[in-house]
């Protein structure tokens, strides 16, 4: 048992892959009602061999949000179906498949992560990494377990403009995915043409 101080605030987001996000989308944004809040869209990130992806959250109260990736031209394999779409996945699944899934967990600023840094590089599992992403900085660890712990803290408020081009960017990844080959830069062709489509709208919409 420790005495020392509890930091954390929660469930900043738990992420997953998604093999199908268009029926992603229509279960939690469209039937459950969960807004879609952030997106990343993520081209030529970490190694040669690793896919592009889309990395999208929706808002399921209390400032906390589900995650999910999608990774263009991925094919998982397609032995051992059980009735779990994750059943059929064994060795040869790829490591960025595996370790998309994470709880993430936030703390209120950069001195608590930073204890919170201290700590792990203290005990048997050290932080394996540290970033700054679009809108938080996060540290990273494997518990004993094997599952990915993220611990994060905001580097600013998420402004409602980026709430706009997160959904921006999920309406085209639902145009692009019935195309055949769906790819990040379709995509982000398909997101220029909605912005040209939706631009008289936002111009004429009222002041708030």
């Amino acid at each position: 048992m420790t005495d020392t101080p509890h930091l954390v605030r929660g469930v900043d987001h738990v992420a997953y892959p998604t093999l199908d996000p268009a029926a992603t989308v229509a279960f939690y944004r469209d039937t459950l009602g969960f807004p879609v809040v952030h997106s990343i869209c993520a081209a030529g990130w970490g190694p040669a061999d690793h896919p592009d992806f889309i990395h999208f959250f929706f808002d399921i109260g209390n400032d906390d949000r589900l995650a999910f990736f999608y990774y263009f031209g991925y094919e998982p394999p397609r032995h051992g179906v059980k009735g779990d779409v994750y059943a059929r996945f064994e060795d040869d699944v790829p490591d960025f498949f595996v370790m998309s899934r994470h709880l993430a967990i936030h703390v209120d600023s950069e001195a608590h992560l930073l204890e919170y840094r201290r700590r792990l590089d203290a005990s048997r599992w050290p932080v394996e990494l540290q970033v700054q992403h679009e809108t938080i900085e996060s540290i990273y660890t494997h518990d004993p377990n094997g599952y990915m712990v993220e611990i994060t803290r905001a580097l600013r408020p998420v402004t409602p403009q980026e709430d706009l081009d997160a959904n921006l960017t999920i309406d085209a990844l639902l145009d692009v995915l019935g195309d055949g080959e769906p790819s990040m830069a379709a995509l982000l062709a398909r997101k220029s043409e909605l912005i040209v489509q939706r631009a008289a709208d936002w111009t004429a919409a009222p002041a708030r």
